[in-house]
């Protein structure tokens, strides 16, 4: 359940969520305006959150698995 949180509820409630409350800022990141700095950056911590769950889940079973075959 965790992993599915890390995975996929994190960047859903990053991205969908907090959407309006990015929307409603008037200033500028770099000379973009937020919400395209907010979507684009949802874009590089998606791909964390991913890593950290194969990380923390995954990665000991891939090793496993590649050990008995």
């Amino acid at each position: 359940m965790l992993k599915l949180f890390i995975g996929l509820g994190l960047p859903f409630v990053g991205v969908v969520g907090l959407l309006p409350w990015a929307a409603s800022n008037d200033f500028y990141v770099l000379g973009v305006p937020f919400i395209y700095a907010w979507i684009f950056g949802w874009f590089v911590l998606t791909s964390v959150c991913l890593q950290l769950c194969w990380m923390l889940f995954d990665k000991k079973t891939e090793q496993l698995d590649a050990r008995g075959a």
